[in-house]
């Protein structure tokens, strides 16, 4: 084993000297005066390892390995180990993805919270009472005039009549109709004596002709749930 060593060395001084000749012919660096460099530190691990362990213990095999280890496996390592957080980083960020809340409820049913969210006259309501209304329907269930809707209306309403109403269409693309329709006609009493039928007509049909378009903002989550959990759909 002793002789191996020798020989070790030996080589590696010869080369070491071989490579210092080019480089004081040929100034340019290039990829010799590399392997150069890699080969003293080479010299330099074997060294260190004859100095703390006895080298008639190791065979030729194990002092070349431990002199790779010494000079290449430590970046290896470092390389190694940053890959490993790195993944591990990335399946904390994937594991952290949030749920929508609203993914249990309806499109219907988050449409008529956000409706009201925005438009309601009466955020403070102890049920969302909707109602579908078809077309041909009149406006004023309690009177005989003959103006009726002419496309079926959503028309959401609280369980008091100071909630107020919501009467309205959806357009499929975030927008609304809203027809200005009281929940109660003349406060849910007769029309005045001194209103003439021609003028209820009027008025009724100024309702269906002059509808407002709105667009429905999304809202916030926890209070489209907060009304989700009070709809009562009829």
């Amino acid at each position: 084993m002793k002789h191996v060593t020798k020989i070790l060395y030996d080589n590696a001084a010869l080369l070491v000297l071989v490579l210092l000749l080019v480089g004081c012919s040929d100034k340019e660096v290039d990829s010799g005066s590399k392997e150069s460099s890699s080969a003293a530190v080479r010299v330099e691990a074997t060294a260190e390892i004859e100095e703390s362990h006895q080298v008639e213990e190791y065979s030729e095999e194990e002092l070349l390995t431990e002199v790779d280890e010494v000079t290449t496996g430590a970046p290896i390592e470092i390389e190694t180990a940053s890959e490993e957080t790195s993944n591990e980083n990335s399946t904390i960020t994937t594991g952290s993805e949030v749920e929508n809340p609203l993914s249990k409820y309806s499109s219907a049913e988050i449409e008529y919270a956000r409706v009201w969210l925005q438009l309601g006259p009466n955020q403070e309501i102890d049920e969302l009472n909707v109602l579908h209304i078809p077309a041909g329907e009149p406006l004023n269930p309690d009177d005989d005039t003959d103006v009726s809707y002419p496309e079926g209306v959503i028309q959401l309403s609280g369980s008091r009549l100071v909630d107020g109403s919501v009467t309205y269409s959806g357009n499929g693309d975030g927008t609304i109709n809203v027809y200005h329709v009281p929940l109660r006609w003349y406060g849910g009493f007769a029309p005045p004596d001194d209103l003439e039928k021609d003028e209820i007509i009027e008025e009724m049909e100024n309702i269906i002709e002059n509808t407002e378009l709105v667009y429905i903002d999304t809202g916030t989550d926890e209070k489209i749930i907060d009304l989700i959990e009070v709809l009562s759909i009829h």
